[in-house]
């Protein structure tokens, strides 16, 4: 069972640095090398509607420690949203979701590519 909130919680700091890598990489550029790649690995994920890999293994560590294995609605549904009284699958909460995930990183990544046109002039 160790193993498995072990994932957990690198599932929770892969999530945090999708959320704020860009922003992040505004104090250290060097971060884009590794949040662009994750951040494309999880939207593509996301948009082939594919289980998280991350989630898939949480799950096969806790049914081998024999642990409910089941989390309806993910890892953000189980661990996130269903402790606030949100489903994770309503449309509400999709749009809010993907919203602050998207918007955060446009924001994060239009200032660096500013920063950029300023720096090349």
């Amino acid at each position: 069972m160790l193993l498995a909130s072990a994932v957990s919680v690198v599932h929770a700091l892969v999530v945090a640095f999708m959320l704020t890598g860009a922003l992040l990489a505004l104090r250290w550029p060097g971060l884009v090398r590794v949040h662009a790649p994750l951040a494309a690995a999880v939207l593509a994920v996301n948009l082939a509607g594919l289980d998280c890999p991350l989630t898939e293994l949480e799950l096969y560590l806790r049914a081998a420690a024999g642990a409910p294995a089941s989390f309806p609605g993910g890892w953000l549904g189980h661990y996130v949203f269903s402790p606030v009284g949100l489903d994770v699958r309503s449309p509400a909460v999709q749009v809010g979701m993907y919203t602050v995930a998207l918007g955060a990183n446009v924001v994060g990544y239009a200032l660096l590519a500013r920063r950029r046109v300023r720096v090349a002039r």
